[in-house]
């Protein structure tokens, strides 16, 4: 799991070679994305969302402001105020402060997502701003896709592609599943980076959520995620990262673009 301090995050970067600093592709950019006290995010409409409806924020579950959630443990329909810093589409500026109305979701069992309600809808946010939100994609990522990696936090793009997919993710106690791996060089991600949307460059939509990389080599510890297959075999890639998916979210979409957990086919984490 990414550090997400900034001290910590600033001291990894110093360490960076520039060949490890990707250049942002030319089809995407810093459109729709945001910066979270600790965090990256991005402002995200499921497909079957209306432009009316208020729009969502997707970050990590282990960003959430009340800190790492428990294995198992899943918040949905939570107060919360958190402002996030919308980037204009170069990165170079923040157009405006976003508030969340509540949390809509939380977990970091199976996967490693938080979704926030703003107070505004999608057509506000692209009237006032001339931002417009990106996409959810509902369909699973593709091994081989070259991806972005688009950090609000640091205004940076990560570019590698989609090496494969993981059955599980363990890192310490948390278990997350069918996770993206990055290919290498290109997405060597570092503290700030959790959160950041992970883009299908060929479509521009969201298929996953950046939120770790093996940091040291080590097995299955904090920020020393290890990949457990079906056999239960123990792999570790040092210094690779990963992301988990989010065409997931779109099964539990609601009227009002609202987070229905017991709408029929949800495969969200439940309670």
């Amino acid at each position: 799991m990414l550090k997400h301090l900034a001290a910590v995050a600033i001291a990894v970067t110093a360490l960076l070679p520039a060949s490890a600093q990707a250049a942002p592709a030319a089809t995407v950019d810093f459109t729709g994305t945001v910066k979270l006290s600790n965090c990256s995010g991005s402002v995200v409409k499921p497909p079957s969302a209306g432009v009316n409806d208020k729009a969502l924020v997707l970050s990590n579950g282990h960003c959430y402001e009340g800190g790492f959630l428990d294995p198992g443990e899943v918040l949905v329909n939570q107060s919360s105020t958190r402002t996030f810093s919308l980037l204009s589409a170069n990165g170079q500026s923040t157009v405006a402060t976003l508030r969340a109305s509540k949390l809509a979701y939380a977990t970091m069992t199976d996967t490693d997502i938080t979704l926030y309600q703003l107070t505004s809808t999608y057509a506000q946010i692209q009237s006032q701003y001339g931002i417009k939100p990106l996409t959810l994609s509902a369909t699973h990522p593709t091994q081989g896709a070259s991806i972005r990696v688009v950090s609000g936090y640091w205004k940076k793009i990560y570019s590698c592609a989609v090496d494969g997919f993981v059955h599980e993710l363990h890192e310490s106690d948390w278990v997350w599943k069918d996770s993206v791996r990055y290919t290498e060089p290109g997405c060597q991600v570092i503290g700030g980076t959790s959160g950041s949307p992970v883009i299908d460059a060929s479509t521009g939509a969201v298929v996953a959520v950046n939120n770790t990389i093996n940091e040291s080599g080590q097995r299955c510890t904090l920020d020393n995620p290890c990949e457990v297959d079906a056999s239960g075999a123990v792999t570790v890639h040092p210094n690779v990262g990963y992301a988990e998916e989010t065409y997931l979210i779109n099964t539990c979409v609601d009227t009002g673009n609202t987070i229905n957990l017991n709408k029929a086919g949800c495969a969200l984490p439940k309670p």
